[in-house]
């Protein structure tokens, strides 16, 4: 099996070993990074009760796996007897890092995608009964976690069924503009009822 390799070889052993400190010091900080999203991402999701922030911890977690992985490839740098071996193994054990973010970004996005929206005309019936605008605001923040859904589950399945790696950034940039004009008008108090809401 063949081994992609990126760049040239450090020009000696010296400039190896420099390369293999600065490697593992990079890893440490997104072991750390990635661990304090997961976290954050876990609790802030289960509390809020959002499927997309809980499935960004499980992301966060899978992106710890790849770096530990990474971290192990780095030890065995050394060992030029099993270096090779050690290569083989991380590139396989990313690989499926790569697959499991991938489907489990896709059951996620789709999950939502069908509970969401039956949530959010439950939680209106109640906004509505009640006169609360600010349950309104939060009935459309539980809508717009069910079109990102629709947006995060057309980039992921562009991405790896046909291979537009593009898809992905794309849907991103497009959820930022929709998560920001929402968040606005929240703020501003011009939900969809508000005006309904004020005459009550």
């Amino acid at each position: 099996m063949d081994v992609m390799t990126v760049g040239a070889a450090p020009a000696n052993r010296a400039d190896r070993v420099a390369m293999i400190r600065r490697g593992r010091r990079l890893q440490y900080v997104t072991i750390a990074w990635n661990s304090l999203e997961c976290a954050v991402a876990l609790v802030a999701g289960v509390l809020a009760g959002s499927i997309a922030l809980v499935g960004f911890g499980f992301d966060s977690a899978i992106e710890v796996t790849s770096s530990v992985a990474a971290l192990w490839r780095l030890a065995w740098d050394r060992d030029d007897a099993h270096r090779e071996v050690a290569e083989r193994r991380t590139f396989r054990l990313i690989g499926v890092c790569f697959l499991l973010l991938s489907v489990a970004g896709i059951v996620l996005a789709a999950l939502s995608l069908i509970v969401m929206p039956v949530l959010a005309r439950s939680k209106r019936q109640i906004a509505s009964r009640l006169g609360s605008g600010a349950l309104e605001a939060e009935t459309r923040q539980t809508e717009i976690c069910a079109y990102l859904s629709a947006i995060l589950l057309a980039g992921l399945g562009l991405n790896a069924w046909l291979g537009c790696w593009w898809a992905d950034p794309l849907a991103g940039l497009v959820m930022v503009p929709l998560i920001a004009w929402e968040g606005l008008a929240a703020v501003r108090g011009r939900t969809c009822c508000a005006d309904l809401f004020a005459d009550t």
